[in-house]
Formats: C-alpha cells, structure tokens, sequence
C-alpha cells in the first residue's frame, strides 16, 4: 500500500520548530503544507475557512493553547489532530486532555540538525502520520471473526474500547463505577505504547481506580483495571491470561479493539458488558456484534457524547449494541448488567 496522500497544516508559535516539522513534511512528495498557524486562534480560523486531513498542533502556544485550539476544532470543522510537542512526557496531563477532545495521538517535535537537516524525530513523526492517514482512509481492513468456544458460568467483565476522544470519556465512564467494583475491567485504547503508562497514570490521578498496563502472562483480576500497553494487540489467551500479539499484522488500529474483543468472546468463561466508546473509524464493531450474539449486554457512546461518531456508529449500523446511550448514562447501564 502506497502513501496517502494528505494536506497537512502546522500549528507552532515557534519558528524553528515550525521549519522542522515543514521539512519532514516535505520529504514525502503526497503530503501538502495546506497552510502554517502561530498559535490556536489562528488556526481555529484557518481550519474553519480551510480543513485540512491533519494538523500538528503543538500544545503550548499564546493566545490560544493546542488543548483549546483542539477542542474548538473538533466541535467547529473536526478533522485529525496529532499533538506535537516539545515533551511528551512533561505535558502528560495537557496531551490527555488534548486527546479528550478529540486529538489522535502525540509526539515529540523534531530538532532540527547543525546542518539544517531536521533528523532527531523525523522519521517516527512520517510514521505517526502515516498511522494516522491509514486509519482514516476509507478502506479500511477487514478481520476475520474467531468461532467462539463453549461456554460456562463465571465472573462478568467489563471490556471497554476507544480511541479519539476516548482518554476523557474513559474518565467519565471510570469515574461513574464504585471504587469497590469486583469485576475485571479491561481498556483497549488507540494510543501509541510509549504514552501507555502515562494515560495509566493520568487515568488512576482522575478515577477513583487504580489503572495499570495489561501485562501478558497475567490473567484478569476482580476489582483491577487493566490498559492495553503495546503497538501489538492484546488478546485473551485460552488459559485466561493475558498476550500481545502482531497479528494480524496488516490491521491499522494497533492495538485493536476487535482482536480483544474476539479473543473475550472465545475464551473468557462467562459472559459480561462491552462498551465501545468514540473513536474513529469501525474498529470493534465487529467484535461487539460477536459479544453481543453470545449473550453480552453490548453498549455504543451515541452521536451527541461522542467527539468522534466512527466506531460507536459502526457499531449502531452493525446492529451491534443493545443499548447506544450517552456517555454520563453508560457507567449505571454497566453496573445494572454486571451486579
């Protein structure tokens, strides 16, 4: 598969972070500069006036904030949003909160080199973009469902997946289930694994759990809330334990919402509820269906509480979801299934 062709615009007060991220761009013949704001008011108004495929948008900025300027847009003309910033990990909590309204992802700027050339980051900010327009193109790859195994009597899970917008809806749906909750909860989130244990973190810093990467080899506990934590996907193994997983190799969402819930329906003993929050594109629609056709109580965000109506909107025309409810009613929907 060739490159997408894409417009991209860049949003940074600061010259030489601007003119790096300009260079990379332009190594890729089917990416187009669409145009170049120096903070977040201005590129609220050249975004509305001319909506590109993508913006890097850095976070800290005058007037306007990437955080605001992110959550403006994606109300006002959305379209993908890649945070690009100085540190990723140093603005952990803005990133989060950029990724609450809607941003995609986040990477750390590139530094141009002595000789002009912008070297240091160049090439992981191409494959970040390149993630990106594959997971916005329209084609998007199909997986295969797993038959699903016999079944017995055993503890409910809660199975969540999200991606655009889904850091902050995680916190609202998190936050609305008590503390003493004895069933497993299990997150897979599009996010880039080396901002895994951050959004871990932040999670536990905003909920009233303690939220901790999935790790393979260990099974699924009452009371805990697991985060899928690579590029690879996790899945359930026959055993109940946890693994990550290339395949399939050529899926665009990584990790993939539909492998887990594939390998929940195949595997894990009982059943449960699965929820599919905003997102873009169709992942998990898929495996909610499957769930959903062995007895689980399956949920999709609606159009309005979501930031991105992709996935929950899949999973509406999928007939996937036995309820599509608005973010603050979905916490007491999971509880009135799994108590």
């Amino acid at each position: 598969m060739g490159t997408i062709k894409m417009r991209i615009a860049i949003v940074n007060d600061t010259l030489i972070a601007a003119e790096a991220l300009r260079r990379v761009l332009v190594t890729v013949p089917e990416y187009d500069i669409a145009w170049i704001a120096g903070n977040g008011a201005q590129a609220v108004e050249k975004c509305a006036r001319d909506t590109p495929d993508l913006i890097l948008m850095d976070l800290i900025m005058p007037v306007m904030d990437g955080v605001e300027a992110t959550r403006q847009i994606m109300q006002k003309s959305p379209c993908a949003i890649l945070v690009v910033t100085s540190s990723v990990t140093a603005n952990a909590g803005r990133v989060f909160e950029a990724m609450g309204y809607g941003a995609f992802d986040a990477i750390n700027t590139p530094i141009l080199g002595a000789s002009g050339n912008s070297q240091t980051g160049g090439s992981e900010l191409l494959r970040t973009i390149s993630k990106v327009a594959r997971s916005i193109a329209k084609n998007n790859h199909n997986s295969r469902s797993p038959t699903a195994g016999p079944k017995s009597r055993n503890s409910p899970l809660l199975a969540i997946g999200s991606s655009t917008g889904g850091p902050q809806a995680l916190v609202t749906l998190l936050s609305a289930l008590p503390v003493n909750l004895s069933v497993p909860v299990a997150i897979v989130q599009h996010i880039d694994a080396e901002f895994a244990p951050g959004l871990a973190q932040w999670l536990s810093q905003k909920t009233p759990f303690s939220v901790s990467v999935a790790i393979a080899g260990r099974p699924l506990e009452p009371g805990k809330v697991v985060i899928a934590a690579t590029n690879d996907h996790l899945v359930l193994q026959s055993n109940l334990t946890l693994k990550y997983t290339k395949e399939p190799l050529d899926y665009p969402y990584r990790p993939s919402v539909d492998s887990f819930f594939y390998s929940v329906a195949q595997y894990w003993p009982g059943k449960g509820v699965a929820v599919l929050l905003t997102g873009m594109g169709k992942d998990g629609a898929k495996g909610l269906k499957v769930l959903r056709a062995m007895g689980w109580h399956t949920i999709a965000q609606d159009r309005h509480s979501s930031v991105v109506y992709g996935m929950p909107k899949a999973a509406a025309e999928l007939d996937a979801a036995v309820q599509i409810l608005s973010l603050e009613a979905i916490g007491s929907a999971c509880l009135k299934h799994l108590l």
